[in-house]
């Protein structure tokens, strides 16, 4: 006659079915452990300025001091801010500066921020900035005149070449992001791939796409291949 061990309900023998199973698998029962996290991030508005600009609006010799690292290895906040004068003297007092220095000068606004300055800054990709509206900085020590570089910056998504195979795209290519939160499901598109050797997996949306999807109560977020557009086949 056989007897069962005593001790060992059955709540027990699932606690260590369990383990036995998380062992294997390496990681826990839900979660794919081998697969890189998604962040998605909030970027709030600021600058990138060139060493020469650095030295015009902080003093001769002057460089960027960080505050804090930022989510992508190597770059950073700076203790460094200036404040965005737009047309008819609207401003934003105090823009924050990332690191490192540029070879040119860009201001990214969110579409709120555009329309306190009185710009009419254009969506584009960092980097895009020709025929893009100017504007002026003023720091503690001088003043520069942008002829160009005003833009509201195009969401996209940071990978390394890994993760572009994992999800079958290449640099370049456009990818849905999916956030499910308490208020509603938002599907965000056109999130261009910016892949490189060492990218960390992470999405770059500005403050007014964040509040409105409410991304704070996110209770899931993923991202979708995008199949080209054929609408110019129709």
């Amino acid at each position: 006659m056989m007897t069962s061990a005593p001790g060992l309900d059955r709540s027990a023998i699932e606690r260590i079915v369990r383990q036995i199973i998380t062992q294997q698998v390496g990681g826990s029962a839900t979660t794919a452990s081998t697969e890189e996290e998604l962040v998605v991030s909030i970027s709030a508005r600021h600058c990138h300025l060139t060493d020469a600009h650095v030295e015009t609006l902080f003093g001769p010799g002057h460089t960027l001091t960080p505050m804090k690292d930022l989510y992508q290895d190597g770059f950073y906040a700076a203790e460094e801010t200036v404040m965005v004068v737009g047309p008819r003297k609207r401003t934003l007092p105090t823009v924050r500066i990332l690191g490192p220095t540029r070879p040119f000068s860009q201001v990214e606004l969110a579409f709120t921020d555009s329309i306190s300055l009185g710009i009419n800054a254009p969506v584009r990709h960092s980097g895009k900035i020709e025929g893009t509206p100017g504007c002026v900085l003023v720091g503690p020590k001088g003043v520069v005149e942008l002829h160009e570089g005003v833009i509201r910056a195009a969401r996209h998504v940071h990978m390394n070449f890994r993760a572009a195979e994992r999800y079958g795209v290449k640099n370049g290519n456009l990818m849905k992001l999916r956030i499910e939160s308490p208020m509603s499901t938002t599907v965000m598109e056109d999130l261009l791939v910016r892949a490189d050797e060492t990218s960390k997996l992470e999405v770059h949306i500005d403050t007014d796409e964040g509040n409105a999807c409410y991304l704070d109560g996110a209770t899931k977020v993923e991202l979708l291949k995008q199949e080209p557009c054929s609408c110019h086949n129709q």
